[in-house]
Formats: structure tokens, C-alpha cells, sequence
């Protein structure tokens, strides 16, 4: 009988050790799959939205103090990140939330039930809790002082999620006015504040060519979801003007930037000609763009934007 209940017992241990890796490759697949289930409502191909602008108040801070603190640039860099990142959470969030996403959206990731609700209203959280430990951080780092760092840095987190959540300025055609004061003069000043610890108007100089090609991802991407924004109640400019003004609209956010990088070329410094090295990727753009094919668009206009910025 002891032999028999031995050899029941060894074979349940072979069994077990037999479909414990299967057993351990699922679970990771699980894990891998959840991640990048993470990241895809994370939008990360809209980042260059928030890393050019500090690059650029970054390089204008060199160029004014001969010197950039690297650790700065990496807390502050970190903190409009992820801030933006938590913005694009709370979009996920909402959208879905007021039935806007659908099978056919970009981002299907609440749709298609691979994140639940709460995992994306916790991942968010954390993301502005990081936030505002970076804010934190940089108080420490920076000159700046605290009502200055505190104005512009919780008027950035605020816009980012007032534009889905809340009043959801995004629902309201307030949306672009905002992506144009955050992600132009907002984020550019505030990279700029750090590193100099003062606030300056120089910055809003050169933040407006850099806010209208960021705009111009927004409205592709308004401009591409019409169809469905429309059915789900939500007024967006693009909707206010239908799709032959949106074209006018795209092109003037695409290629103005170049003609006033030209003028401070002129008036500042000639390395603000650099970006004219981007043009030729601009004309795709306007030809698909033309043809309604707005697939991928706001993809491409937010690589356009992110060398336009590096340049």
C-alpha cells in the first residue's frame, strides 16, 4: 500500500513539474501581454508632444546661461512625461467611458477588455503621483521659486486632465485651445524656468511655431474620429467645420511653422533654420491628408513634430 501511494505521489510530482514551465510560460505571456497592453493606452507615439518642447526651453536655456543642468533636464523631462502619459489615461478612460471607442478605434485597449477600467484609473493615479514627486524633486534642484514652479507645472497637470475629465474641455471644442497652451508655451517655459530659475517671455517666442505642429497631430487625429465623435454627442473643431476647412486648418498648422522659423532665423539666430530640414517629410502629409486618408496621420504629423524639435 506504501509502495502504491509512493508512486501515486511521484507521479503527481512529475505531472506537476511536467506543466510547470507551460504553466510559467503562460503567466509571462500574460504579464508581456498586460504590459503592452500598458503601454499602448500609455499613446506613446504622441510623446514628442511633451519631450520637444523640453529639449527646446532646454537648448534656449544654454543659450542664454552658457550651461544646462542634466539632472534637471532629466527630473523635468520625467515629469512632463508623465504627466502627459496620465493625461492620455484619463482620455482612455472617459472615451471609453461615454462610448466613444469602439472596435475601430486606435486605441482598443478598454474595448477590447485587456485592461479593466480600474487598472487604467490606478496606472494614472500613479503617473501623477510620480508627477508630482518630480515637481517636488525639481523645487529642490531648481532656483525657481515655489508659487512660479507651482503655477506653471499644476497648470500643466490640470490642463491634461480637464481635457478629457471633468468639464472635458476636449467634448466642448476647447480641446485644441488647450493642447496649443500646454504643449507650446506651457511646457517650453517651464523647461526653461528650471534650468534658469526665473520666468521669462523669450520662450513663448519660440514656443509658437512648436505649438502649432502639435496642434496639427491633435486635429488630424479629431479630424480622422469625426465620424465617430459625432455619433457619440462630442463637438470638436474639426466637426464645427466639416472636412474641406479642416484641410486649410492642417496645412496652415503644418507649414506656418516653417515660415516663422524662417523669420527668427533671420531676426535671432540662423539655427532656427534647422527645422526647414523637415519640409520635404510635410508634403505627404498634405497629399494624404487631401485624400482623406487619415490613417496613421497623427502618427506621422508626431514624428514630423519630434524632429522638427531636434533639429
Amino acid at each position: 500500500f506504501k509502495l502504491t501511494q509512493w508512486l501515486a505521489l511521484s507521479g503527481s510530482l512529475t505531472d506537476a513539474c511536467a506543466s510547470s514551465p507551460s504553466e510559467v510560460a503562460r503567466v509571462a505571456l500574460d504579464v508581456q501581454g498586460k504590459c503592452a497592453a500598458y503601454v499602448l493606452a500609455l499613446r506613446p507615439w504622441s510623446f514628442s508632444a511633451s519631450l520637444t518642447p523640453v529639449a527646446l526651453g532646454s537648448a534656449l536655456a544654454y543659450k542664454l546661461e552658457g550651461s544646462v543642468d542634466l539632472l534637471v533636464l532629466l527630473v523635468c523631462a520625467v515629469a512632463v512625461l508623465v504627466v502627459h502619459g496620465a493625461g492620455n489615461l484619463v482620455n482612455t478612460y472617459y472615451d471609453f467611458s461615454k462610448g466613444i471607442d469602439h472596435k475601430k478605434s486606435d486605441d482598443r485597449t478598454l474595448v477590447d477588455q485587456i485592461l479593466k477600467p480600474q487598472d487604467v484609473v490606478m496606472f494614472g493615479a500613479a503617473l501623477y503621483s510620480a508627477g508630482c514627486l518630480c515637481a517636488t524633486l525639481l523645487y529642490f534642484l531648481s532656483s525657481l521659486k515655489l508659487e512660479h514652479l507651482a503655477l506653471i507645472y499644476f497648470g500643466g497637470l490640470s490642463s491634461s486632465f480637464l481635457y478629457t475629465g471633468g468639464i472635458g474641455l476636449k467634448y466642448v471644442a476647447l480641446g485644441d485651445v488647450v493642447i496649443l497652451i500646454t504643449f507650446g508655451p506651457l511646457a517650453v517655459m517651464f523647461a526653461h524656468a528650471v534650468q534658469v530659475g526665473y520666468l521669462s517671455v523669450l520662450p513663448l517666442v519660440y514656443a509658437v511655431p512648436l505649438a502649432l505642429n502639435t496642434e496639427a497631430i491633435l486635429h488630424s487625429n479629431n479630424t480622422r474620429d469625426m465620424d465617430s465623435d459625432k455619433q457619440a454627442g462630442i463637438v470638436t473643431l474639426a466637426i464645427l467645420v466639416g472636412p474641406a476647412l479642416s484641410y486649410v486648418i492642417y496645412n496652415l498648422l503644418l507649414f506656418v511653422p516653417y515660415l516663422l522659423f524662417c523669420i527668427l532665423a533671420t531676426r535671432y539666430t540662423i539655427s532656427m533654420a534647422l527645422p526647414l530640414l523637415t519640409l520635404p517629410m510635410a508634403f505627404p502629409l498634405e497629399r494624404q491628408f487631401r485624400r482623406q486618408c487619415y490613417a496613421k496621420i497623427p502618427q506621422k504629423t508626431a514624428k514630423l513634430n519630434l524632429l522638427m524639435g531636434h533639429d
